[in-house]
């Protein structure tokens, strides 16, 4: 069945080819186009001084309502590698089959890790996947940097072996392995640290839970003494403020990663991993 291109995608996809007559690089740098930041990250932790890395989602943006510009739409025809991650951003994905983009130019996340929810990323093991992943495209693109990716590569995936085994000593012995969120984040992260998530809304942190939902929430928080409704730093917190309220339990940030903020712009994927280890560890009182 062919498949009907929105209008809106399709006007984006018609411009493209003008715009990047007009930009583009020019230096010869391998360039890289990545969805969003975790992703981005990785890229630049493993290309260093030698590969060029954009995130098509700017900090501060919610990930999910990403729509492109014209511009973007041609910087994914264009670029040297694409790293994105299917079904989780309509408007990449649909760049991404319209650009015609040869085989080994694009990295799909999705297909690296067996994808529980779409935020891959919360799993240090999918990262170690991608830094694997990137490296070899790399490698493949640019030969002349090789032993240089394969360093960078071997140093990233080092990082990230030392924050899983750290997550998983941190969150081994706790009073509580409940943890309610803003929206349905965590689903990678408590599975592999052994952990239940209740997310207040679902995926798409924009949609609203029903009565029924919130009145279900505020009672599992009471029976299990809940200390702590997670809030996120791209999403509004008042319906977890409203379910703290209600049931006396105090907010604390969990951040999903799905971008950098005002915040947050000194941070690292790292980092905020390790953020979200204490953050756990001090709401379920883990010794």
């Amino acid at each position: 069945m062919m498949r009907i291109i929105p209008m809106k995608v399709l006007a984006l996809l018609l411009l493209a080819p003008l715009l990047v007559a007009c930009g583009g690089s020019d230096s010869g740098t391998i360039r890289v186009e990545t969805a969003f930041y975790p992703f981005a990250y990785v890229a630049e932790q493993v290309g260093g001084a030698d590969v060029e890395v954009d995130s098509l989602t700017s900090p501060g943006v919610e990930p999910h309502d990403l729509e492109l510009r014209p511009k973007q739409v041609g910087a994914v025809q264009t670029a040297d590698l694409v790293v994105y991650q299917r079904h989780f951003q309509a408007a990449v994905d649909d760049a991404v089959d319209q650009a015609g983009r040869k085989p080994g130019t694009t990295i799909d996340v999705a297909k690296l890790v067996d994808a529980r929810d779409p935020h891959t990323w919360l799993d240090p093991a999918t990262m170690v996947a991608l830094t694997a992943a990137v490296r070899d495209r790399l490698v493949e693109l640019d030969p002349d940097h090789a032993a240089t990716y394969r360093a960078n590569a071997d140093k990233l995936t080092a990082a990230l072996m030392t924050l899983d085994h750290d997550l998983r000593a941190g969150l081994a012995h706790c009073e509580r392995d409940t943890i309610v969120t803003s929206h349905e984040a965590f689903g990678h992260l408590a599975k592999r640290y052994g952990l239940t998530q209740v997310p207040i809304a679902g995926v798409d942190p924009s949609a609203e839970p029903s009565p029924a939902q919130l009145a279900s929430i505020s009672r599992l928080v009471e029976k299990q003494h809940v200390t702590t409704i997670f809030t996120e730093e791209l999403v509004s917190p008042a319906i977890a403020d409203a379910i703290a309220r209600e049931t006396g339990a105090h907010t604390a940030t969990l951040d999903p990663i799905e971008g950098l903020s005002d915040d947050t712009s000194d941070q690292t994927y790292l980092t905020l991993m390790r953020q979200n280890l204490e953050a756990i560890r001090k709401a379920n009182a883990c010794s």
